[in-house]
C-alpha cells in the first residue's frame, strides 16, 4: 500500500505544481488583455508579461528536466502568441513583423545549431582519441594529484564543450578514484569545466554565442583571470575533500595508445572555425548576415575528415535535439523587451552569476547581448562559472548529475560544494579589482579609422554580425 500510495502522492504534486505554472501563465495573458484594453503597456505588478511568460518558461524547465524541449518549445510558443496578439515586434506587427524578427535572427541560430551539433562530434573525437585515459598517468598520487586533475579538466574545456570536458572528468575519476567521488569533488568538476569554458569562443555555448554576436574573442579571453582564480580557491578544498574520501590512483590507464589522427581532426576543426570568422570579419563582414559561414566551415571539415576517422552518427539526433532546446531559450530571449531591464553594471553583472544557478545560463546571455552595454569578459565569467552553485545550474552539473545520481540534492551539493560559491565570489573581485568595469555598448560594430565609416557603424547597430 505504501509503494502505491508514493507514487500517486508524486503524481498528485506533479499535477499541483503543472497547475500552478498554468494559472501563472493565464494571470500572465490576463494582465496583458486588460492593459492593452486600457492602452497601456502590458504588465503585471510593473514587470512586463513578456518576462514574467519567459521566467514560467525557466521555471518549468528547472522543474521537468525529463522535457526540458517541450517546456521550451511551449515557452516560446507562448510568447510568440502573445507579442502576436498584443505588443507586435520591435521589426513591425503581427505575422510581418515576426518572420522580419525571425529573419533577423536566422544566421545566428543556424550558426549555433551547426556549432553545438559539431561540437557534440568533436568531443566524441576527443574521447575516442584515448587522451583521456593516458592523462591519469601524469598525475601526483597524493592530494595534489586530484587538483591535477581538475586542472586538465579546466584546459580541456577551453577547446572541448563544457559538458564533454566534464563527462571525460567525471569517466577519469571514476577510474582513479575507484567509483568512490566525493559530492564536493563532483561539484568542483562542474566549476572547473564552467571555468575553463568562461575565457574561450569555444568552450562554452554562452562565449560561443557572444563570438557570434560580434564580441572579440580577446574580451572573452579575460574571463580566464577570474577562472583561474576561483580554480584554485574550489578546486584546493575539493581535492582534500577527494583524497580524504578515496586516494587517488594515479596508474590506471598507462597503457591505453593516442589516436592522433581524431587529435588532428579535433585541431582541424576548431582552426577552421575559428579561421572562417577571421576571414569573414575581415573581408566579406557584408556578407556575414546573409549566411552562417563558420557552422558551415566547421561541417565541411566534420565531412571531409569522415574518410579518416568515421564520426559517431548516432550522437547526433541526441545532439540536434539538445541543440534545438537551446535554440528554442535564445529566440524567447531575443523576443524581450530588454530596454525594460536594469542598466547593465558590474553588479548585475554579478547577480546574474547567481541567477544562472537556478535558471539556464543560454537565454541569460542572450539577453544580456540583445540588451548590450556589458563588460563581456565579465560576463562570460559570470553566467558560466555562476551556474555551477548548484547542480541544475548549468547543462555539465545535469551531465555529471547523469552520471552520479547521489549529486542530485541540492542540499548535499551546498553542504559539501561550498567553496563553489567562494570561489565564485573571490574571482569576481579580483577581476573587478585588477581590471576594473569596461563596458562594450557597441560590441556588433567594428571599429573603422576612416570618418566616413561611422553612418555606416550607426546603421549596424543592433543588426546581428559577426566579429
Amino acid at each position: 500500500m505504501h509503494h502505491r500510495n508514493g507514487p500517486g502522492r508524486a503524481q498528485g504534486r506533479l499535477e499541483s505544481l503543472v497547475r500552478r505554472i498554468g494559472a501563472g501563465l493565464a494571470l500572465a495573458a490576463y494582465s496583458g488583455i486588460a492593459a492593452a484594453a486600457a492602452g497601456e503597456p502590458p504588465a503585471l505588478l510593473g514587470i512586463p508579461v513578456e518576462f514574467i511568460l519567459f521566467a514560467l518558461t525557466l521555471f518549468g524547465v528547472a522543474l521537468f528536466h525529463h522535457y526540458t524541449l517541450q517546456v521550451a518549445l511551449t515557452g516560446l510558443a507562448a510568447i510568440a502568441l502573445y507579442k502576436l496578439a498584443f505588443t507586435g515586434f520591435k521589426t513591425g506587427p503581427g505575422i510581418a513583423g515576426f518572420a522580419a524578427h525571425m529573419h533577423h535572427e536566422w544566421v545566428i541560430l543556424t550558426n549555433l545549431l551547426c556549432l553545438l551539433v559539431g561540437f557534440a562530434l568533436l568531443s566524441n573525437h576527443f574521447e575516442k582519441s584515448h587522451v583521456p585515459k593516458v592523462l591519469p598517468r601524469f598525475l601526483p598520487d597524493d592530494w595534489k594529484g586530484c587538483f591535477a586533475l581538475l586542472a586538465v579538466i579546466f584546459v580541456l574545456s577551453g577547446f572541448l564543450d563544457n559538458i564533454a570536458a566534464a563527462l571525460i572528468g567525471g569517466t577519469i575519476a571514476a577510474t582513479v578514484f575507484r567509483g568512490k567521488v566525493h559530492i564536493g569533488y563532483l561539484a568542483a568538476i562542474v566549476a572547473c569545466s564552467n571555468a575553463g569554458g568562461a575565457g574561450s569562443v569555444v568552450g562554452d555555448t554562452t562565449t560561443t554565442m557572444m563570438w557570434l554576436d560580434g564580441v572579440s574573442p580577446l574580451k572573452v579571453l579575460e574571463a580566464y583571470l577570474p577562472a583561474t582564480v576561483a580554480l584554485v580557491v574550489c578546486g584546493i578544498p575539493a581535492a582534500l575533500q577527494q583524497q580524504r574520501y578515496a586516494p587517488i590512483m594515479k596508474d590506471e590507464g598507462r597503457h591505453a595508445p593516442v589516436d592522433w589522427v581524431r587529435v588532428g581532426i579535433v585541431a582541424a576543426i576548431l582552426i577552421v572555425a575559428i579561421g572562417t570568422n577571421v576571414t569573414v570579419n575581415l573581408k566579406f563582414k557584408h556578407l556575414a548576415d546573409f549566411f552562417p559561414f563558420i557552422g558551415v566551415s566547421a561541417w565541411v571539415v566534420i565531412l571531409l575528415c569522415a574518410p579518416l576517422r568515421n564520426p559517431e552518427w548516432k550522437i547526433v539526433p541526441e545532439a540536434f535535439k539538445g541543440s534545438i532546446f537551446l535554440l528554442a531559450l535564445v529566440t524567447c530571449a531575443s523576443l524581450m523587451p530588454v530596454e525594460k531591464l536594469p542598466p547593465a553594471s558590474w553588479q548585475s553583472s554579478l547577480s546574474l552569476g547567481f541567477i544562472s544557478s537556478v535558471f539556464d545560463n543560454i537565454p541569460l546571455t542572450a539577453l544580456a547581448l540583445k540588451q548590450g552595454g556589458y563588460d563581456w569578459g565579465m560576463l562570460a565569467y559570470a553566467v558560466g562559472f555562476g551556474g555551477s552553485m548548484i547542480w541544475f545550474g548549468s547543462s555539465a552539473g545535469v551531465a555529471i548529475s547523469n552520471m552520479y545520481p547521489q549529486a542530485k540534492s541540492v542540499g548535499l551539493w551546498l553542504r559539501h560544494g561550498w567553496h563553489v560559491a567562494i570561489a565564485y565570489v573571490a574571482g569576481f573581485l579580483v577581476m573587478l579589482a585588477l581590471l576594473g568595469w569596461h563596458p562594450d555598448p557597441h560590441h556588433r560594430v567594428k571599429k573603422v579609422a576612416a570618418p566616413e565609416a561611422s553612418a555606416q557603424a550607426n546603421h549596424l547597430i543592433g543588426a546581428p554580425a559577426l566579429p
